[in-house]
């Protein structure tokens, strides 16, 4: 059982930055490929970024590829959404999700295959 806290939304402005935090409980955090998704409503929730169990691959979605950074640190069961440039339209509430990989350079692109959610947390970007 993993447990996923997601936490850094909030609102700013056009241009802005925003860091958002996920940290995981469980002694098994290095065996999850680690993804965000992002979801406005009567919308389906759609990948942001993925992250390998290693942290040596990623995956961007194009909406978001060169303003966002995902990241890991291993030892404290945390994942990290950096995200700078931030447009209106990437307004959305934010959830982290973990998928157990078997392989450590695995990524998991779709919400279906993810076996935990956090809770979420709300971005919100001002024109």
């Amino acid at each position: 059982q993993v447990q996923l806290v997601e936490s850094g939304g909030g609102l700013v402005q056009a241009g802005g930055s925003l860091r958002l935090s996920c940290a995981a409980s469980g002694r098994t955090f290095s065996s999850y490929a680690m993804g965000w998704f992002r979801q406005t409503p009567g919308k389906e929730r759609e990948v942001v970024a993925a992250i390998s169990r290693s942290g040596r691959r990623t995956y961007y979605s194009d909406s978001v590829k060169g303003r966002f950074t995902f990241s890991r640190d291993n030892a404290k069961n945390t994942v990290y959404l950096q995200m700078n440039s931030l447009k209106p339209e990437d307004t959305a509430v934010y959830y982290c999700a973990a998928d157990w990989v078997y392989y450590s350079d695995s990524l998991t692109y779709t919400a279906g295959e993810y076996d935990y959610w956090g809770q979420g947390t709300q971005v919100t970007v001002s024109s």
